[in-house]
């Protein structure tokens, strides 16, 4: 399985003080390094973290293949075909929302058009959606070949089932109860579980990611089918107190513990 490491967090903490430093850039040649697959980043159109500069820095010394997300807007989709990332991950955005909250419109009136400007660029275009048949199906008659299950749901009830992590008030309310949340989270897992497999089945790759953590990496690593994993807060945050490559390291070994 693939690890794609996400850092839009670095330029986070680099915006904290509007400067230069961390620079995105050099953590791509430490995960390289560390035997991670591929690099994503989010070029978002409040430009909150990712500039524009910085996915033409990345895209030109980058030594690894780069994933960038990006919502269905005519200016980001002009910039990015332009820059030619190796793959376009459509995501949902809204400037309110601290992160993505959920799955791709896949009824969005832009998005055949959108997916196709990619395609015609030679740019792979995967959508971001919420774990459904339905929703598999609506992508396969978009065309697309790659399929990223959002994993939001199960990372928020394992984080408050086994953390007591509170939600920000525009996230989604779960009850306290342990025994209802353990149930939530079994069909979140077997919702994820039975997607991938019908995903496979109807000829998409079929990756996930959002929010994963170490503790809960491993419970959807282990899902038949999966061919890649994209992670990205949990590992920087982890990287501020034992360093990149360590944090590269534990997450690996989570994914693949069992």
């Amino acid at each position: 399985m693939r690890l794609g490491l996400n850092i839009d967090h670095i330029a986070t903490l680099r915006e904290a003080r509007k400067i230069h430093e961390p620079d995105p850039l050099e953590a791509i040649f430490i995960a390289k390094n560390a035997g991670v697959d591929l690099i994503t980043l989010h070029l978002r159109e409040d430009r909150r973290h990712i500039h524009e500069d910085d996915v033409k820095s990345i895209l030109k010394h980058a030594p690894l293949p780069i994933n960038a997300e990006c919502a269905i807007d005519p200016e980001i989709t002009k910039i990015l075909c332009h820059l030619r990332p190796f793959k376009a991950t459509l995501v949902p955005e809204r400037r309110a929302e601290i992160t993505t909250e959920g799955g791709l419109n896949l009824k969005h009136p832009q998005l055949k058009d959108t997916i196709k400007a990619y395609a015609d660029c030679g740019i792979e275009v995967a959508l971001f959606i919420d774990p459904s048949v339905q929703n598999l199906e609506l992508a396969c008659a978009l065309g697309v070949k790659v399929v990223e299950l959002h994993t939001g749901k199960f990372s928020n009830v394992f984080n408050t089932l086994y953390t007591g992590f509170k939600h920000h008030k525009n996230r989604l309310d779960l009850p306290k109860d342990s025994a209802t949340l353990k149930n939530m989270l079994e069909e979140s897992l077997e919702e994820l579980a039975q997607s991938t497999l019908a995903g496979q089945k109807m000829g998409l790759e079929v990756c996930a990611g959002h929010g994963l953590n170490y503790a809960s990496v491993g419970l959807v690593a282990r899902l038949e089918g999966l061919s890649e994993l994209n992670i990205g807060h949990a590992i920087i945050a982890r990287a501020v107190i034992v360093g990149l490559e360590q944090a590269i390291k534990s997450m690996q070994e989570a994914m693949h513990a069992r």
